[in-house]
């Protein structure tokens, strides 16, 4: 079995594979402050809660927005599960290239998504990660990694619109009955996601007209079924492909090398 372990800024979202399918997955709260022993016993317990035969764990790939807990979590699979993680980054092989001005420049959840997104759905495309930020990659017919835009999140906004207006509160997000509110709760509401619906449908329809091809977009993230809804671009939701790309990473490279 293959854990595969992809930190954002705001959630740690980890998979346990064997072979191509997904057994159980987790998302647990990205929090810089935890230790090497909090990480570990955390993610013990969970397997366990699920039945997850920890020893059959045989080997583990990772990606990382946040460079401080990347060392936290190679020092926790090292010391929880004897095995020495596969990080994805520069010379991680991907399959995939990448037509960035500066390569490393990309996170690597945008490169883990492309390479899921054109093994599974194949080229033109365009992929919406609804995050922390919301990102949008672009990859052409033959599978290169061109780049795209990123924008502020949906939940950052959110905050942002509670933390600097003294009058309005803090707000579940879920969809609003109408687009016109009758009240300031509904009324924020309506404004965050039909805001961002229209926001992401902009953004796909130039980035389409810049490849010249009508692409196929899809999305991922947590807020992906809610906005993905109220959007007449996106064509479909797949929570899970970060995770599935991390599976496909770690098998390139374990074919390339032989074994770990």
């Amino acid at each position: 079995m293959i854990l595969a372990i992809d930190i954002g800024n705001t959630n740690t979202v980890i998979g346990v594979f064997e072979g191509d399918k997904l057994l159980a997955d987790y998302r647990i709260s990205s929090d810089r402050s935890r230790t090497v022993d909090e990480y570990g016993l955390l993610l013990l317990h969970l397997l366990d809660y699920s039945s997850m035969p920890r020893g059959e764990i045989s080997g583990i790939i990772i990606s990382s927005v946040v460079p401080p807990l990347i060392s936290v979590f190679d020092n926790m699979c090292r010391k929880y599960f004897n095995h020495e993680p596969l990080i994805v980054g520069p010379g991680v092989k991907t399959g995939m290239s990448i037509r960035y001005e500066n390569p490393k420049e990309v996170g690597a959840d945008r490169i883990v998504n492309a390479v899921a997104g054109f093994e599974l759905y194949g080229g033109p495309l365009i992929i919406v990660d609804f995050g922390t930020a919301t990102t949008f990659c672009a990859i052409n017919a033959v599978g290169d990694y061109l780049g795209g835009a990123i924008a502020p999140g949906v939940m950052i906004s959110a905050e942002a619109l509670y933390a600097r207006a003294a009058r309005l509160p803090r707000v579940e997000l879920v969809r609003p009955q109408t687009v016109i509110g009758r009240n300031t709760v509904s009324s924020m509401q309506s404004g965050i996601v039909y805001g961002f619906a229209g926001q992401v449908d902009a953004i796909v329809r130039r980035i389409k007209g810049e490849l010249g091809a009508d692409a196929k977009v899809v999305a991922t993230g947590g807020l992906a079924e809610m906005i993905a809804g109220e959007s007449s671009e996106i064509d479909l939701v797949n929570p899970y492909l970060t995770l599935e790309g991390l599976r496909m990473i770690w098998e390139r490279n374990e074919a390339s090398a032989g074994s770990w």
